[in-house]
């Protein structure tokens, strides 16, 4: 009985494994190939870095963002993921100002204790945090975006479709074998 659940356990675990090395491999690669960040279906997963935005979502984690075309009516309260020279900031909305026809946000980090010290334009608005979290991934797509974790994304699944077929191939032999004992 022990081995079953420790086969089980480990047959889960596996797949839970080649799944996350998918997903990575699958972000990572779509983003070199395009030359920006990969969107599925209007939403784009983003890494949290910094512990900001702690206890709403963990340094560490993923988040996903509602991309949207109209960044001008977001409201107090809101979660926005903005461009900040090189940088990508996801922090919550502390007042919105329009001037000149056009609205700038003032934000705010979570566990920060001061409004930040920029306003934010609407047009630097990247999207709107979805309150879809996975705590500890975000850790993961850091390191499989550098080079060494790229190149890791590559061998890990060739690796494993290798040792696959060999599995394969042992077993067909085996059972080819106890069918001609026969």
């Amino acid at each position: 009985m022990q081995k079953i659940i420790l086969r089980c356990l480990s047959s889960i675990l596996g797949f839970a494994f080649v799944v996350v090395v998918c997903f990575l491999a699958f972000v990572v690669l779509s983003s070199r190939i395009s030359g920006s960040e990969p969107t599925f279906l209007g939403y784009q997963v983003k890494a949290v870095l910094s512990g900001s935005m702690e206890p709403t979502f963990q340094t560490g984690s993923i988040i996903s963002i509602k991309l949207g075309t109209d960044h001008s009516n977001y409201q107090e309260g809101d979660i926005i993921t903005f461009r900040l020279e090189e940088k990508i900031v996801t922090h919550r909305i502390a007042d919105v100002k329009q001037e000149d026809g056009q609205a700038w946000y003032k934000t705010k980090g979570d566990n920060n204790d001061a409004l930040d010290l920029w306003s934010v334009p609407a047009q630097d608005v990247v999207g709107k945090y979805t309150g879809f979290t996975i705590p500890y991934i975000g850790y993961a797509l850091n390191f499989a975006a550098s080079k060494t974790g790229s190149a890791l994304l590559l061998i890990i699944p060739g690796i494993l479709l290798v040792i696959s077929s060999l599995r394969t191939i042992l077993s067909a032999k085996k059972e080819l074998e106890v069918n001609n004992a026969r």
